[in-house]
């Protein structure tokens, strides 16, 4: 896989591109009136009466007025964003910043007060003598009135997008959403298993203790997250090599310095697999969606434990992170089935690599939930009705097991900490619901009756 998606993040997650974009067309802007007010000040164009001006030294007040108010007004509309965003952030994690510094309004909205100063300093400097008399751009001058009442239009616009921005169920579901939309981007270089191409485990564990028993070590050359890495690339060099590589890690895992990175067989394609990795895997302070869907799944885990915190305690706030988990594992279930080997065009194993399963993220999507929810039967129903909602659309048996498993884990924290009985009856009756999605699935008419003697009995 190429990284341009990682790119494509990196290049959004800050807060200069798209000011850059718009300071570079408000140049162009005023190089294109300067053209008009030149060939009006030597007489080759004519103007409307209404688009003047005045004289040079008023012009001047008008661009410096202008100038002044839209840098004041950058400087406190953002400070005040920044402080609200940053109390925010210290309830419900830093995400909230994250989410701030990507969002498109807010670059936008600061490319163009940036690009309307620009503007005015630009047509500032263009006043000044000539060869007959004063030069004022009238038309350059006129414009930046428009720019202004442009500059309104988006600051009104600002106020209304960051105070929706800034409520925590939207911003729930905008992380939520770009899980969504990074599950349907193509992915060429992530191989998915399909039973047309069913994989051998015994081989498998064979190559890798082949490989750890006489191969080489590659060492981590730098600490900090795995944020992708091109699998096509470490397989068209371990093929040229006749090598097999083995990654202990995963994207979204944290790499410490000098640590194992890889094992390579035979020990003599070491340094070409370590010059490949150079150019094959990112490394970075922080995790990223690009190879990582765990990342997703662990931003709404953590803002839902927050909120289940005693300093916050949000219920509600944790059934929502609840909701979209399970709208999230729902379309994981149906796409995302990683292999745990790369081949080449001859079929041979090159690469084998750990992978994020559909079981590791329902337990991450579950697991610390359950345990912050115990004697909260709120919390107990609603984990047992997203597990049932994402049960009903999977047609995977292990699948429906991962599944089952989790609602057994939340059905025995009930019977340990709900102390109400009728409480406890609610949330049983989920469970019930849950064995019997799982019963169905089976296809067995007895299977329901040995699910929960098989579970009761843990």
């Amino acid at each position: 896989m190429s990284l341009s998606q990682w790119r494509r993040e990196v290049l959004r997650t800050n807060f200069w591109l798209v000011p850059s974009m718009e300071v570079l067309a408000a140049i162009a802007l005023f190089c294109f009136t300067l053209e008009i007010d030149r060939a009006v000040y030597h007489h080759k164009l004519w103007l409307p009466a209404w688009v003047e001006a005045g004289s040079a030294d008023t012009a001047r007040e008008i661009l410096l007025a202008v100038a002044a108010a839209i840098m004041t007004v950058i400087g406190i509309n953002f400070s005040v964003t920044i402080v609200t965003l940053t109390l925010a952030s210290t309830q419900f994690g830093p995400r909230m910043l994250r989410n701030f510094i990507r969002d498109r309004g807010t670059q936008l909205t600061l490319g163009t007060f940036v690009a309307t100063a620009v503007y005015c300093v630009f047509v500032l400097l263009a006043i000044g003598p000539a060869d007959q008399g004063v030069f004022v751009p009238h038309l350059s001058v006129s414009v930046v009135f428009l720019l202004v009442l442009l500059d309104l239009a988006v600051l009104i616009y600002f106020l209304h997008h960051i105070a929706i921005q800034i409520q925590l169920p939207f911003v729930i579901a905008s992380i939520a959403g770009d899980l969504t939309r990074y599950l349907r981007v193509k992915k060429p270089d992530i191989r998915m298993s399909t039973p047309d191409e069913p994989e051998d485990p015994e081989e498998i564990a064979a190559l890798v203790h082949q490989i750890e028993t006489s191969g080489a070590m590659i060492r981590t050359p730098k600490g900090g997250y795995l944020q992708a890495i091109r699998y096509d690339l470490l397989v068209r060099k371990a093929s040229a090599a006749n090598a097999v590589v083995s990654l202990p890690y995963r994207p979204g895992n944290f790499l410490v310095e000098d640590g194992e990175l890889a094992a390579v067989w035979p020990p003599e394609a070491v340094d070409s697999i370590t010059r490949c990795l150079k150019r094959a895997q990112v490394t970075g302070p922080v995790r990223t969606l690009a190879q990582d869907p765990a990342f997703g799944v662990d931003q709404l885990v953590e803002i839902a434990i927050r909120a289940l915190s005693p300093a916050v305690n949000d219920t509600y706030t944790a059934l929502t992170c609840v909701d979209w988990l399970a709208n999230t594992l729902c379309k994981l279930g149906r796409v995302w089935s990683p292999a745990q080997t790369y081949t080449d065009q001859d079929g041979a194993i090159r690469v084998i690599c750990e992978q994020v399963t559909f079981e590791n993220l329902v337990g991450r999507s579950f697991d610390k939930i359950r345990q912050a929810s115990r004697g909260m039967p709120a919390l107990l129903m609603r984990q047992l009705e997203a597990l049932k909602a994402i049960m009903e659309q999977t047609t995977d048996p292990e699948h429906a097991r991962v599944l089952m498993d989790q609602a057994a884990m939340i059905q025995r924290a009930n019977l340990e900490s709900v102390p109400e009985a009728s409480d406890r009856a609610d949330v049983e009756s989920r469970y019930d619901a849950v064995a019997g999605v799982y019963a169905r699935l089976s296809d067995d008419a007895d299977s329901f009756a040995k699910v929960d003697a098989s579970y009761d009995s843990r």
